[in-house]
């Protein structure tokens, strides 16, 4: 059973705000990773007080420097579950993890941040990993 949509929504606009597509159906998911660009961050969001205290903030911190993905999106595990399936369905040598975030490029995966590497961990801490795998696998095209 989906949690509310009430006790979601908030967690949602952590996101969304930070101008992440939200993707809420496997479809809008395989529209999503049909046309990979150079680069391509999808986060696995979840109503977890890791996702609270460090996924969403880190996220936020890391999209806020000079080189990101080209795009971001994101699904809600707990609560659009045939999108976040779907989303899980290409990241196959992962096994589920939610809060995660990964990162393709050109369409394959090239790094992945499962719950346990943000659980007890500080959200700049995260987005230092993600910076520099956004150092590694973005161009400066996609600035």
């Amino acid at each position: 059973m989906p949690y509310s949509e009430m006790l979601v929504a908030p967690m949602r606009a952590e996101l969304t705000s930070a101008g992440v597509q939200e993707l809420r159906t496997a479809e809008e998911v395989d529209a999503f990773m049909a046309k990979p660009s150079s680069s391509d961050l999808l986060i696995v969001n979840s109503v977890c007080g890791c996702a609270a205290g460090a996924a969403r903030p880190a996220v936020q911190l890391a999209l806020g420097q000079d080189l990101k993905p080209e795009r971001t999106a994101t699904v809600f595990a707990g609560q659009d579950l045939d999108a976040t399936a779907q989303a899980r369905s290409h990241m196959q040598q992962i096994p589920p993890s939610s809060p995660s975030m990964a990162l393709f490029r050109d369409g394959e995966l090239v790094f992945f941040i499962p719950r346990h590497r943000i659980e007890g961990r500080a959200a700049a801490e995260i987005a230092g990993d993600l910076q520099a795998a956004f150092q590694e696998h973005c161009t400066a095209a996609t600035v």
